[in-house]
């Protein structure tokens, strides 16, 4: 089983969600696909990490061979290829590493090095085998890194990912494949306009979903109204508690110190498994 947790709005505590997940059903793999400010393992404190960096393939010219014909520059949609009076000039950052200007090259001088990108990092922490992605800084797609990550997705295990905030394509990277989607949000008017962003994605993306409203009680009902109209389950609520936000900074899951936690978040997985059997 995949399941992905996400949110329209960043801070609503997808996260939390996530590791206080995993550390209740038991073993499972977590996948931190945030990859721009990873933090489960924040929670889960691990100890040795092994890490691997993540290459995309980026275009090279040769410069014996290349008679500036322009078709590499004209084929690229993202403008990561500018051809001169003298040579050509190669944007690495903009580069999205399809091989469309290598395959186009009526010269064969175009070849493609491995670049940099960032890292995936893996460990066993707490019972549960913990993978999260961290792109290099300056690099602006994190979707490489991303795909880097969900290559540790196990088909016959419990996969718990946490996606990045938003409704942009690093989300919808994260989300491709899922069985089941926990939208994360906060019973505001700003967790409420992103919910429904976030609603619109999913269901584009023909995946089962269901909502957990965080910081419950500091708000209005709109976000219940709204999932009421929309058939769209509330799987939990998790309230505006002081004593799990002391817990939050300390860097301690809540379900740890507050065991009756444990098992609401145990029937909030059945209620997901129902749902899903439901659907097939």
């Amino acid at each position: 089983m995949i399941l992905t947790v996400a949110s329209g709005k960043g801070g609503t505590g997808k996260t939390t969600v996530a590791v206080n997940l995993a550390l209740s059903i038991g073993e499972s793999r977590v996948l931190d696909c945030d990859v721009e400010e990873p933090n489960v393992h924040t929670l889960l404190h691990p100890g040795a990490v092994k890490s691997e960096t993540v290459y995309l393939p980026t275009p090279v010219i040769d410069k014996d061979k290349c008679t500036l014909c322009g078709k590499c520059a004209e084929f690229c949609q993202f403008n990561a290829l500018f051809v001169g009076k003298k040579g050509v000039l190669v944007y690495n950052e903009l580069c999205h590493s399809c091989g469309g200007c290598k395959i186009v090259c009526p010269e064969n001088a175009i070849s493609e090095v491995g670049r940099p990108v960032g890292q995936t990092h893996e460990t066993d922490t707490q019972g549960h085998h913990l993978v999260y992605g961290e792109l290099k800084i300056g690099e602006p797609i994190a979707t490489s890194i991303i795909s880097a990550v969900k290559k540790h997705i196990q088909q016959d295990a419990v996969n718990i990912l946490d996606a990045p905030p938003g409704t942009a394509c690093p989300v919808v990277e994260t989300m491709q494949d899922s069985d089941f989607l926990i939208l994360v949000t906060e019973p505001t008017p700003f967790g409420l306009h992103d919910l429904s962003m976030a609603v619109d994605v999913v269901r584009e993306l023909d995946i089962p979903l269901g909502v957990i409203i965080n910081r419950a009680g500091i708000g209005d009902d709109a976000v219940n109204k709204y999932c009421e109209e929309g058939n769209i389950p509330i799987l939990l609520e998790i309230p505006f508690n002081r004593e799990i936000a002391e817990l939050y900074s300390r860097g301690v899951p809540f379900v740890l110190e507050m065991p009756e936690w444990t098992e609401r978040f145990r029937e909030m997985y059945n209620e997901i498994r129902r749902i899903m059997d439901g659907r097939r």
